[in-house]
C-alpha cells in the first residue's frame, strides 16, 4: 500500500483560517468577509441583461421591459456583453505579449536581457520567412522583436501564428470568417461592433468573439509564451514546491506576483547572488527567498524552480503569515485590498506597471532599460524591512509539497519519447502519446486552466476532478491557478503516480513524470494549443476527433473567456463549472454551448456540480475514442 497522500482542501482552508484569526488581531480585511458583504450578486448582472455602453440608460431586460430604450432586445445586450468580455481578457493576455516582444528587442550580449534559448529563435524566424543566416543572433532577435510588435497593428494579412494550426483547422476559420487580423485590430472591431448602435445580431457577435479569442491564443499570447522562452530559457522538468510552507521564517521574504516574467526574472537573479544575500544578513536575516503567487510564480517555477506560495485566493494569505517583507507585483489578479492588508504589517506592497497603479502602494515604475536598477531597489527595500517584522504576528502553516514543474511541448515530447516500443523513429513528435491513446493505455487528456472563484470551494474542483481523471487513465495538462491547485495538493509530486489507473501510472513511470503536467502560466495555455495542432498533424486527425478536452472549472476573469473562446474555437470542446454572465439570452446560450459547434466543431458544456461536470468530460472522451473505433 503506498505511503504516499494528498493535502486535501480541509488542511488548505484550516491553514487559511489560523491566518485570518492573525487578521483579525490587526484588523485587517479579507475576501472571505468581501465576499459576504457582496453577497446576493446582482442577478441583472448575473444573466448579462444590464446594459450601460451609452448614457440613456443603464436599461435592465425584464418581462415588463423586454427591450432597452434603443430597442436592442436581451439577445443583443447578451451578446454584446459577451463579446466585450472576451475583448478585456483578448487585450490583456496579448498586452503581456506585446511587453514580451518588446524586452526581445533589448537583449545584448553581457546584459541585463539575454537570448537564452537561440535555437528556438532561429526556428521562429524561418518559420516566419525571416533570413537567419550568418546573422547575429542579437541582430535577430531586435528584427524579431520589430515583426512581432507589427503583429499587433498590421493594417493587411493575417496573425503568422496561424501557419502552426493543422490545415483543416486553418480552412474552418478561413471558411467561418474568424480568422484573426492584427491583434488589437480584434480588440478594436470588438469595442466598435459593440458601441452603441451597432451589431446585436448574436450570430455576428459570437462570430467576433471567436475571432477575438482566437487573436489571443494564436497571437498575443503565443508572442508572449514563444519570445518568454527565447528570452529566459525553453522549460524543462524541473522540482520545485508548492504552498505556503514554502516561506521561510528565517529569510527575508520576498513574493512576485502577477503575470509578467521581465522583472520577476531579474528580482530573482538579484536575490540570489552572494552581494543580496550578506546584504540580508546585516539586518538579521539568514538569507533571502523568493517565492510567488499567481502566474508569475508559474513562470518562475517551470524555468528556476522558484517555490510556488499559492494561487490567486491565497495571495493576501502570504501577508497574513507576518513574514512577508515585500509582495511585489506586475499586471493582472492582484487584489486592489493588498495595499490596506500590508499596511496591517509590515509588509511594503510594491506596485511596479503604469497598467496596474494601486492605492497604499509604493509605486517603482519597471522598465526594461532599467530593470537592474529597480530590481536591485527592491530587493533592498525588503531586506531592510526584515527588522521591521512584528514576531508575534508570524505565523507560517508548516504545509507544502513537492512538484515537477517545466512541461513545455518540446519537453513532453522529450519525456514521452521513451513510452512506447514502436518500431517508427518517434523523435521529435507526438506519436507516442498518440501510441498510448490508440492502444488504451491512456483514455485521453483534459486540458485543466483557470482561476479561483468564491463561488466554487476554492481549490476543490481542480483537485477532485483532477483526482478522478487521472484514476480513469485520463493525464491533465495544467496551467495557471489549476496547476498551483495540482501542486500545493501532491498531484505535480512524481509519487502520485499510484493514484492513478494502471495504464496512466505506467505511463508516468515509463516517462518518469507526474499525472498531471505543468504547462507554464494562463498565456501558455497557447501551449496547449500547440501540442493539439502537434497532435492533430502527427495523428492525421483534425483536433476536434482527438479525446482531448477543456475544462475551467473554477474560472474567473475576462481573460478565462477569451482563453475559452480560443479553446474552442481550436476545436477542442471546454468544459466550465461556473456560468458564464450569458443565462439572460436563450439565443446566446444555445449558440455557445450547441450552434458554433456547426461552425467550430466543439462548444461549451456549463455546469455547477463539479461530479456531474467530470463524468460529462469523461463521457465526451469516450464519444470521441467511439468515433475513432479506439
Amino acid at each position: 500500500m503506498s505511503e504516499f497522500t494528498l493535502t486535501t482542501v480541509e488542511e488548505f482552508e484550516a491553514a487559511t483560517n489560523r491566518l485570518l484569526e492573525t487578521g483579525a488581531k490587526v484588523g485587517a480585511d479579507s475576501w472571505q468577509m468581501r465576499v459576504k458583504n457582496q453577497t446576493p450578486h446582482c442577478k441583472f448582472g448575473e444573466n448579462g441583461v444590464c446594459c450601460r455602453i451609452c448614457s440613456m440608460g443603464p436599461c435592465r431586460i425584464t418581462p415588463k421591459a423586454p427591450r432597452g430604450i434603443c430597442g436592442c432586445d436581451a439577445h443583443g445586450i447578451v451578446g454584446r456583453n459577451f463579446l466585450r468580455f472576451v475583448a478585456g481578457g483578448a487585450a490583456t493576455h496579448s498586452d503581456h505579449g506585446r511587453e514580451i516582444c518588446n524586452t526581445l528587442g533589448h537583449t545584448e550580449a553581457g546584459g541585463t536581457y539575454q537570448v537564452k534559448d537561440p535555437a528556438k529563435l532561429i526556428r521562429i524566424a524561418k518559420e516566419w520567412g525571416v533570413e537567419t543566416e550568418g546573422k547575429d543572433i542579437y541582430d535577430l532577435a531586435h528584427e524579431m522583436s520589430e515583426i512581432a510588435l507589427s503583429e499587433y497593428g498590421k493594417n493587411h494579412g493575417i496573425s503568422r501564428w496561424l501557419s502552426r494550426a493543422p490545415e483543416h483547422t486553418r480552412e474552418i476559420w478561413h471558411r467561418e470568417g474568424i480568422e484573426p487580423r492584427a491583434i488589437d485590430r480584434e480588440v478594436s472591431c470588438a469595442m466598435h461592433m459593440t458601441h452603441m448602435g451597432n451589431s446585436c445580431k448574436p450570430e455576428a457577435l459570437i462570430r467576433q468573439s471567436l475571432r477575438n479569442g482566437l487573436s489571443d491564443g494564436w497571437g498575443g499570447s503565443m508572442c508572449g509564451t514563444e519570445f518568454s522562452d527565447v528570452l529566459f530559457g525553453t522549460p524543462k522538468e524541473i522540482q520545485t514546491e508548492a504552498n505556503l510552507g514554502v516561506m521561510v521564517e528565517e529569510n527575508v521574504n520576498i513574493v512576485v506576483h502577477g503575470h509578467d516574467p521581465s522583472l520577476s526574472e531579474i528580482i530573482c537573479d538579484l536575490a540570489d547572488s552572494k552581494e543580496m544575500q550578506d546584504y540580508a544578513k546585516t539586518f538579521g536575516a539568514k538569507g533571502i527567498t523568493v517565492s510567488g503567487v499567481c502566474c508569475t510564480s508559474n513562470e518562475v517555477a517551470m524555468r528556476r524552480g522558484i517555490p510556488m506560495a499559492g494561487n490567486f485566493l491565497q495571495q493576501e494569505n502570504v501577508v497574513l503569515t507576518g513574514a512577508c517583507e515585500a509582495i511585489v507585483v506586475d499586471v493582472q489578479c492582484i487584489f486592489p485590498a493588498l495595499g490596506p492588508l500590508s499596511k496591517c504589517f509590515h509588509t511594503k506592497f510594491i506596485t511596479t506597471s503604469p497598467i496596474c497603479q494601486m492605492p497604499d502602494s509604493e509605486f517603482i515604475e519597471f522598465d526594461t532599460g532599467s530593470a537592474a536598477e529597480k530590481a536591485k531597489k527592491i530587493v533592498m527595500l525588503a531586506c531592510e524591512n526584515f527588522q521591521n517584522r512584528k514576531k508575534e504576528l508570524v505565523y507560517i502553516p508548516q504545509m507544502k509539497h513537492k512538484a515537477w514543474v517545466g512541461y513545455s511541448v518540446e519537453e513532453i515530447v522529450h519525456k514521452l519519447d521513451g513510452v512506447t516500443n514502436s518500431q517508427v523513429d518517434t523523435t521529435g513528435s507526438t506519436r507516442p502519446l498518440l501510441e498510448c491513446v490508440t492502444s488504451g493505455v491512456l483514455r485521453g487528456a483534459v486540458a485543466m486552466v483557470g482561476c479561483n472563484n468564491p463561488k466554487v470551494r476554492p481549490d476543490t474542483a481542480h483537485i477532485e476532478m483532477m483526482k478522478k481523471l487521472i484514476a480513469k487513465d485520463i493525464i491533465i495538462i495544467a496551467s495557471g491557478c489549476s496547476a498551483q491547485a495540482a501542486a500545493k495538493a501532491g498531484l505535480m509530486d512524481k509519487a502520485a503516480k499510484d493514484l492513478c489507473g494502471a495504464g496512466l501510472k505506467r505511463v508516468c513511470e515509463l516517462a518518469d513524470i507526474p499525472p498531471v503536467l505543468h504547462m507554464g502560466s494562463c498565456v501558455d495555455i497557447s501551449r496547449m494549443m500547440i501540442l493539439a495542432a502537434e497532435l492533430s498533424k502527427d495523428s492525421g486527425l483534425a483536433i476536434s476527433q482527438l479525446p482531448v478536452v477543456g475544462c475551467a472549472p473554477e474560472w474567473m476573469s475576462e481573460k478565462a473567456v477569451s482563453i475559452g473562446n480560443y479553446v474552442v474555437a481550436t476545436g477542442l470542446d471546454t468544459f466550465l463549472g461556473v456560468v458564464p454572465y450569458c443565462a439572460g439570452s436563450d439565443q446566446v446560450a444555445g449558440l455557445l454551448t450547441d450552434g458554433i459547434r456547426d461552425w467550430v466543431e466543439a462548444a461549451y458544456t456549463v455546469e455547477t456540480d463539479i461530479d456531474k461536470l467530470c463524468e460529462l468530460m469523461i463521457e465526451r472522451i469516450e464519444q470521441k475514442r467511439a468515433a475513432l473505433g479506439i
